[in-house]
């Protein structure tokens, strides 16, 4: 296998990239976060965009534009890309099970 390169190792072994098997913990660590779990830990990590509008799911991130490609790999901009996608059925729900449930479900549609 050292002759392969990196994405046919994965397909080769049946695994996902590191990034799409990070994306369910951020999303489940913002959904945490968002919820007032990590009040002095996380303060000021995420900021809430304003947005009124019925379509989204009502909890969107505001990202952050940034000139240095190292800054991209940051918690905060990995987060909100894929935050503001996630439907209103998957993000506006009581308990963190639930979230992990219905996220499971909303990220098996995405590649």
């Amino acid at each position: 296998m050292q002759h392969l390169c990196y994405e046919e190792r994965l397909r080769d072994l049946g695994l996902f990239s590191l990034e799409k098997r990070r994306l369910p913990g951020d999303l489940t660590a913002a959904f945490q976060y968002l919820k007032g779990a990590y009040k002095k830990a996380g303060e000021g990590l995420c900021t809430r965009a304003c947005n009124d509008r019925t379509k989204d799911n009502g909890f969107k991130l505001k990202e952050s534009r940034f000139i240095l490609d190292t800054r991209k790999t940051f918690f905060t901009v990995r987060v909100a890309r894929h935050w503001n996608m996630l439907p209103r059925e998957v993000v506006d729900v009581p308990s963190l099970e639930v979230f992990k449930d219905r996220l499971i479900g909303s990220l098996s549609n995405v590649d």
